[in-house]
C-alpha cells in the first residue's frame, strides 16, 4: 500500500516550512508529508546571500520542519502527479496518495544559452556551501547579473576579501527595478567599494584553461577568473500544475484562498500567480516575505481555516552599507517620483501608474513599511513624505 497523507507538500523552501507549521497548528492530528527535491530539510533562503557572508553561523537557516512530525521525503523529485487517482510519483517509482495537495514548488535558475557546467547559478543551501568553498581558496569571481542575486553575490563576495567583476546586460545595477539615476549611482558605488562593474555586456562563452575560466562577451573581450556565478532570475516549475490540468500563466493561477483550478490542488510561494486586490492586478512574487505568509494561509486553507489572501508583500536587500526596503509593484517602467533625504544614500521613491501609487521603495529608510502598504491599499494618489 503506498503512503497516504491527509496533506502533502510538494517542494522544501521556506513556503512548503511556513506550510507545514500552519496546518500543524490547524490540525494538530492531521498526516503531514512533504517531497523536496534537496537532501535538506526546508531552511530560510534570504542568509545564503545576505547574513551568512557576515558571519551568522549556519545553523540560524533551518526552520525546524523535522519537528513538526511531518514525514519529510527528501532527496526526491516528484516526477507524476494524477489529480484523479490523488496520487504522486517520485524520481524512485515510489507513490503517494492525498487528500489536499500544496505545489510549493518554487523556480529552477534560468540559465544562459551557453553548454557549459562551469557556472553556480545561486540558489540553494548546496550552491553556497560549493560558493563559500570556492571563495575561501579562489581569489578572483565573475558575477553574471544586476539585479536582486547577483547584486547581493557580488558585494558578499567582495566583503570576504575576493576579486569581483560584474556582467550586466542593462545599464546599470537593478536597471529593471530601479530608476535609471539611481541605478547609475549603484554602478558607481559599487566601483567605490572595488568591484569592477562592466555594463551594456553579456557573456558569449565559457572555456576552462587549466585552472582559470575565460569568459569571452559578446563584444568579443575576455575576462579572466577563478569561479563563474550566475543569478538571472527563475522559470517557475509548473509541470506538475500541467499534469494535473490546472491553469497556468506565468506560474500557477491560484484563487483566493490559493486554490488551482484542479480539485484539492492549491499553489502558494515563487510559483504561484495570484490576485492582489490592492493592485488591482495578478502577480507572482519570488521573496521571502510572500513564501512565509502565503504558505501560512495555504496551510491554513487546506486544513478548512482559509481567509483571502490580500496580503502586499514586502522585500528587502543589503547593498554593502546600504539597504532598502520595498513593498508592492516596483519597475522602472512605471512613472517614479523620487523623495531623497540625502541623494541616493536615504529616501522614498514611489511607483506610480495612472496617478495612483503602485509600490515604494524605502532607500535606508527603515519601520515604514506598513504606512507604504497603507497607501498603496487606500490608492493613494500622492506620496507620504515618508523621508521626511
Amino acid at each position: 500500500m503506498p503512503a497516504s497523507y491527509r496533506y502533502l507538500i510538494i517542494g522544501g523552501g521556506m513556503t512548503a516550512a511556513a506550510a507545514a507549521a500552519a496546518l500543524r497548528s490547524t490540525d494538530p492530528a492531521g498526516t503531514i508529508g512533504l517531497i523536496c527535491a534537496e537532501e535538506h530539510p526546508p531552511y530560510a533562503r534570504p542568509p545564503l546571500s545576505k547574513a551568512l557572508w557576515k558571519g551568522e553561523p549556519e545553523s540560524s537557516i533551518w526552520r525546524g520542519t523535522d519537528k513538526l512530525g511531518v514525514d519529510l521525503r527528501l532527496g526526491r523529485r516528484a516526477t507524476a502527479l494524477d489529480a484523479r487517482a490523488k496520487t504522486v510519483t517520485d524520481d524512485r517509482g515510489q507513490v503517494v496518495s492525498y487528500d489536499r495537495l500544496l505545489l510549493a514548488t518554487g523556480g529552477t535558475p534560468r540559465r544562459l544559452p551557453i553548454e557549459t557546467d562551469e557556472i553556480i547559478y545561486f540558489r540553494t543551501y548546496d550552491d553556497y556551501r560549493k560558493l563559500r568553498g570556492l571563495a575561501n581558496d579562489k581569489r578572483r569571481f565573475a558575477v553574471l547579473g544586476g539585479g536582486f542575486i547577483g547584486s547581493e553575490i557580488a558585494a558578499a563576495l567582495k566583503l570576504v576579501g575576493r576579486d569581483v567583476v560584474m556582467i550586466i546586460p542593462e545599464d546599470g545595477i537593478g536597471a529593471r527595478v530601479f530608476p535609471a539615476d539611481l541605478s547609475q549611482f549603484l554602478v558607481k558605488y559599487y566601483r567605490e567599494q572595488g568591484v569592477e562593474v562592466r555594463t551594456g555586456e553579456a557573456v558569449a562563452g565559457v572555456a576552462r584553461t587549466g585552472d582559470a575560466l575565460v569568459l569571452t562577451t559578446r563584444g568579443s573581450q575576455e575576462i579572466v577568473v577563478d569561479a563563474v556565478v550566475g543569478g538571472i532570475g527563475i522559470q517557475p516549475n509548473v509541470d506538475l500544475a500541467v499534469q494535473a490540468g490546472a491553469r497556468v500563466d506565468n506560474g500557477i493561477v491560484v484563487d483566493e484562498l490559493l486554490r488551482t483550478s484542479a480539485p484539492d490542488i492549491y499553489a502558494a510561494g515563487d510559483v504561484a500567480n495570484f490576485f492582489n486586490p490592492a493592485l488591482d492586478t495578478r502577480l507572482r512574487v519570488e521573496h521571502e516575505d510572500n513564501a512565509n505568509t502565503m504558505g501560512a494561509a495555504a496551510g491554513r486553507a487546506m486544513a478548512g481555516r482559509g481567509t483571502p489572501y490580500t496580503h502586499i508583500p514586502f522585500f528587502y536587500s543589503d547593498l554593502f552599507s546600504l539597504g532598502y526596503e520595498a513593498v508592492g509593484e516596483l519597475d522602472s517602467r512605471l512613472e517614479m517620483v523620487s523623495d531623497w533625504k540625502d541623494p541616493y544614500r536615504e529616501g522614498v521613491i514611489y511607483y506610480q501608474r495612472g496617478g495612483l501609487v503602485r509600490g515604494v521603495l524605502l532607500w535606508s529608510t527603515w519601520g515604514q513599511v506598513d504606512a507604504a502598504r497603507a497607501l498603496i491599499a487606500e490608492k493613494g494618489t500622492a506620496t507620504l513624505g515618508i523621508a521626511r
